[in-house]
């Protein structure tokens, strides 16, 4: 038997996850207490995996941190069942180390070992090195659920 999530449910998830808009179907997602009003976005070296977390493979050049992107329509924009975040993600210009990252992860923690919620390669691997600021530009970032 195949399997797979109707158009209306992908799309519903990722409201919820990247927007807090809760609609009938995705309302069992919310946590009502205390709902997650953020995001993390953060870089990888490597592949951190479905068994990661968010430290796996992360960043460690000098002054890098993950970034906060708002669980709203201000952060992610919804078009048929694909995120895409709405504004640049900017990390901090390195100011020491040198690396290269090669994946993108989205977290629930700010440091730490963080839940991974998703991952996925860079389209093209990013060079990072004393004076490098890493972006990633508007719509640059692009998650379906189909």
């Amino acid at each position: 038997m195949a399997s797979g999530k109707g158009n209306t449910n992908a799309a519903g998830i990722l409201q919820a996850i990247y927007q807090a808009v809760f609609t009938d179907l995705s309302t069992l997602l919310a946590n009502a207490g205390s709902p997650l009003t953020t995001l993390y976005v953060s870089l990888h070296t490597a592949n951190p995996g479905a068994t990661g977390n968010q430290s796996t493979s992360e960043a460690a050049y000098t002054s890098y941190a993950r970034q906060a992107v708002a669980r709203t329509t201000g952060g992610w924009t919804l078009t048929s069942e694909t995120i895409t975040n709405a504004a640049a993600i900017n990390f901090p210009a390195a100011t020491g180390g040198s690396e290269t990252e090669t994946y993108v992860g989205i977290g629930t923690a700010s440091s730490g070992s963080g839940i991974l919620l998703w991952f996925g390669a860079l389209t093209s691997p990013l060079a990072v090195s004393s004076g490098i600021t890493p972006v990633i530009a508007i719509g640059q970032l692009s998650i379906t659920e189909a």
